[in-house]
């Protein structure tokens, strides 16, 4: 192994001698190169490889490399490079072979050694380094794709990329994205060979040599692969993602045109067809007169495109009358809606149109749950309270065990300050099931702390414990704790706990809580607080470390505190914590010992 090391360093020292000549490199750096270079190979020669060792070398290597750049730039020299960094790349190339090698599962690596060869400009290493990792990982569509636009964008062989997209279509016949990027390719090509050829008309030149095939030239390999990918891949998404691919390149008209009725024909019934064809309507019939417009001309063309659309979507939801049909119709219209416009007539027309839209849905039965939120903030918004409270209400009819509907519902009464608050709380109550009413309990004492009496609001808490399921009812327990704080002071607080500390469950934060108040007494009790301590590790001792911690802190620092019940303290966290949390407690409480915590 020595002697390997120690020729792989004498293969350096022609690169270093360099490095020092051209004055890139002081002696003493040179020998600080060597002396690291030294402990890296050791790294990467032991028996028991690790994969960090070469992934630092590999980078020590790069970092060594940009700064010979910035050197070069700092004194303008720029000779030897033959000599210095094909040298360093070269190493990188092996050690990046050697450790792909190894371990060859981690594409990371794979892509890293890609990057290189893209910086480093070595053409002829990252054809290989394509070809060995596609052998390994050719389940992975993308490294294909990354590998077929390499060819295409930087080497310009359009023959090498295809052959390597009909060779993923062998591993993934059915993967949409390869067909996608395939069909892309096939139309840049076709664009690249339409460039060319106009080019050499233009200059008259002879174009026998040349051979354009009007074939590619017009796209029918794109329209190949179209045909070939329809037979295999179901589903609008794929068919509207090629035909945008087709849209960016002006010489497919045909072709987009063939799509579009392959679109309408197959999937007549899916509202994505009919979303994308009324929303086509925006893009056609664009002002193409010279003469001037006016703001007036503009916005009255906006709104005859818009109207388009809408008709089409009207359409829609009668021939696929369904909730997501509906959807998209109502998603467009509030894009619309939320479009910045200075003219005030075509915002009015926008909120108005979006309203009807939402009510035709509403009326239909056809309105998702998830929309009712936004119509409601929209109404709320055009100051359509009255409006708003009727579809609040007709919403929790449809919806009659959505918590979320009820909640909205409630939100809306709150916020408009309607008087069947309470009413209407108690009618969510006896539709829902305990589980998932948090959020209403939540905004029922919140409205009653800022509406009701103390009394009242109390009342509302207690009821709240039994109604909620278990593990909402914690979070209850601490805005009861909280809010008795607040209204009546630590008597109060005192009393509440005491009626709630035996309520199980409980959670942490109780308890934390309950400790913080008692801190900020002037009376502070060492007393109270070793009860409130003992209670909490009663429920969590086992697994919160940090609570013995600050017990044994209380002991230490308190005035009352006594620093002789430190010992016992951690006897009973040591025989009580559980795993990880064991050590955790041990090194935390090794530092509070020395001060350290």
């Amino acid at each position: 192994m020595a002697e390997r090391i120690e020729q792989r360093l004498e293969d350096r020292i022609p690169e270093l001698e360099q490095l020092e000549r051209v004055g890139l490199f002081t002696p003493k750096e040179i020998r600080a190169v060597l002396k690291k270079a030294s402990a890296l190979e050791y790294k990467i020669q032991r028996r028991a490889l690790r994969k960090e060792d070469f992934v630092n070398y590999i980078q020590y290597e790069i970092n060594l490399l940009e700064l010979i750049k910035k050197r070069r730039a700092r004194i303008g020299y720029s000779f030897k490079k033959e000599e210095i960094e094909s040298s360093i790349v070269h190493r990188v190339h092996s050690l990046f072979k050697r450790a792909t090698g190894k371990w060859k599962e981690d594409v990371q690596l794979w892509l890293s050694h890609v990057a290189f060869c893209k910086q480093w400009n070595a053409k002829h290493q990252l054809s290989k380094v394509f070809s060995t990792m596609l052998a390994i990982h050719s389940n992975k569509p993308a490294l294909w794709i990354m590998a077929a636009k390499w060819e295409m964008e930087t080497r310009l062989s359009s023959e090498s990329a295809r052959h390597l997209f009909l060779r993923a279509l062998r591993f993934h016949p059915e993967c949409p994205k390869l067909y996608q990027e395939y069909f892309r390719m096939e139309l840049m090509n076709a664009e690249k060979q339409r460039k060319e050829k106009k080019e050499f008309e233009q200059a008259k030149m002879d174009l026998g040599e040349f051979n354009y095939s009007e074939e590619i030239l017009n796209g029918e390999l794109a329209r190949i692969i179209y045909r070939d990918a329809a037979q295999k891949i179901k589903g609008v998404e794929f068919h509207l993602a090629v035909l945008s691919i087709a849209k960016l390149f002006d010489f497919t008209q045909d072709l987009q045109k063939e799509i579009l009725e392959s679109l309408q024909t197959e999937y007549a019934d899916d509202p994505l067809t009919w979303d994308y064809m009324a929303r086509r309507e925006l893009g056609l019939g664009s002002l193409k007169s010279t003469e001037p417009t006016t703001k007036q001309m503009k916005v009255s063309e906006m709104t005859q495109r818009e109207e388009r659309c809408c008709a089409v979507f009207e359409e829609a939801v009668t021939a696929v009358p369904t909730e997501d049909m509906w959807k998209c119709y109502i998603t467009f219209c509030l894009e619309r809606c939320n479009r910045k416009t200075n003219s005030e007539e075509l915002k009015q027309k926008r909120l108005e149109r979006t309203l009807s839209v939402f009510s035709k849905a509403h009326e239909s039965s056809l309105l998702p749950e998830s929309l009712y939120k936004q119509w409601l903030q929209l109404l709320l918004e055009s100051n359509l309270s009255e409006k708003a409270t009727e579809v609040a209400e007709a919403a929790t009819k449809r919806f009659s065990l959505s918590a979320e509907m009820w909640q909205m519902r409630l939100q809306v009464l709150i916020q408009l300050k309607n008087d069947n608050v309470t009413q209407c709380f108690e009618e969510a109550f006896k539709h829902l099931k305990s589980k998932g009413t948090l959020p209403l309990w939540t905004l029922w004492v919140e409205w009653s702390e800022g509406t009701n009496s103390k009394q009242d609001t109390e009342a509302l808490y207690q009821r709240s414990l039994n109604a909620t399921a278990p593990a909402e009812s914690v979070t209850m327990k601490e805005k009861y704790l909280d809010w008795a704080y607040r209204n009546g002071g630590y008597k109060k607080v005192k009393r509440v706990f005491t009626s709630l500390h035996e309520n199980r469950p409980l959670s942490l934060d109780f308890f934390r809580k309950m400790i913080q108040i008692e801190k900020e007494q002037e009376s502070c009790k060492m007393l109270h607080l070793r009860e409130y301590y003992e209670r909490a590790l009663r429920e969590f001792g086992s697994t919160e470390s940090d609570l013995w911690l600050d017990y044994i802190k209380e002991e230490l620092s308190h005035p009352q505190g006594k620093p002789e019940n430190c010992g016992s303290i951690h006897w009973r966290a040591v025989k009580m914590l559980q795993g990880d949390q064991v050590e955790d407690f041990i090194s935390k409480y090794t530092l509070l010992q020395t001060g350290h915590l």
